[in-house]
């Protein structure tokens, strides 16, 4: 009995120690979040929870964001290594500062902005806010294509008496009527909704991509320093990630109850209706020809030809490979 309880004993440590060795051997990736955590975040969440980052070997730590522009400077910075962000934003970094960040793998092919009024508003197209009070926030990306937005249906921003907002009021403030419109990301449709429903009354989006802003948004992007000095690191976490975002489209209740086990400040609903808002700028017809994740030239191409016009850049100082890196996303 002695003995066998020795070599329990000694079976017991053995298994210990290889746990410890399991864990010191996991690699630490810092994650960078472009904004608050929500259902369009879902999928970094998803790998922690679900155990796709393990797999790979990766332990995981989040930063939070405010905004595309602080999300690449982190980035840049070596203050994270890789995380999501919009690629236009990375372009025109690249032209003004030279940052040292790639893309590696989209996970909006289709851009998320968007105007929402109330449907008893008599706004029924983009043409009609002629005149009207719009909302919008200080940080947001789709601050840059207004002006583009305006200009395709013959308007410009003094056609709107435009003021700026905490994102967290926007949807106030169009169920009360201090805002005839705000703009908003399509990610965002069942918090509006729900606000609206609680408000009697219905909201109505319409999207820019549906007006001709099509374009590559919110992307993996990445460290140079991390993908030079740990490549395989990068492309164990770009697999997981992909993993778990096709993980979340096929999962949105049980994606959404692994989000909120860490941000208990959510609620499974909401983040599933944001989920469920999401799935349409990253599984669509994009998708279906090119591959998820897949950054092609052409649509790379339309997106800087947007970029450059809104920011008033030379469409010539950059060089569209320089900004991608597709050796590290794993085949469709």
């Amino acid at each position: 009995m002695a003995l066998n309880k020795l070599k329990a004993l000694a079976a017991a440590a053995i298994a210990a120690a290889g746990t410890v060795t399991t864990a010191q051997a996991a690699d630490t990736v810092t994650f960078q979040l472009d904004w608050l955590p929500g259902g369009d975040k879902a999928p970094v969440y998803v790998c922690i929870e679900k155990g796709f980052c393990a797999e790979e070997g990766i332990e995981v730590k989040i930063e939070p964001g405010r905004g595309s522009s602080e999300a690449i400077t982190k980035l840049a910075t070596g203050v994270s290594d890789i995380g999501s962000a919009d690629i236009g934003a990375l372009m025109a970094a690249k032209v003004t500062e030279g940052v040292p960040v790639t893309a590696v793998m989209s996970i909006f092919n289709k851009g998320p902005h968007a105007f929402f009024v109330l449907k008893d508003s008599g706004i029924e197209k983009i043409e009609d806010i002629k005149g009207k009070e719009v909302a919008t926030s200080p940080f947001t990306s789709s601050n840059v294509f207004l002006p583009l937005v305006l200009e395709d249906v013959g308007l410009s921003e003094d056609d709107i008496k435009l003021t700026k907002a905490d994102p967290g009021a926007l949807g106030p403030m169009l169920m009360t009527g201090s805002a005839d419109v705000i703009v908003a990301w399509m990610t965002n449709v069942a918090i509006f909704t729900n606000q609206a429903s609680q408000a009697g009354k219905e909201i109505m989006p319409f999207p820019w991509d549906a007006a001709g802003l099509e374009l590559y948004s919110a992307s993996l992007l990445a460290s140079d320093k991390f993908l030079d000095e740990r490549p395989e690191v990068a492309k164990r976490f770009v697999k997981a990630f992909k993993k778990s975002l096709e993980y979340v489209k096929e999962n949105p209740t049980a994606s959404a109850e692994a989000m909120v086990s860490q941000v208990p400040e959510l609620t499974v609903a909401d983040v599933e209706g944001a989920i469920i808002d999401t799935m349409v700028l990253e599984f669509n017809d994009v998708s279906d020809k090119d591959g998820v994740g897949v950054l092609m030239p052409e649509r790379l191409s339309a997106t800087w030809d947007r970029v450059s016009a809104a920011q008033g850049l030379d469409k010539e100082a950059l060089d569209l490979e320089t900004v991608v890196d597709r050796s590290f996303l794993p085949e469709n």
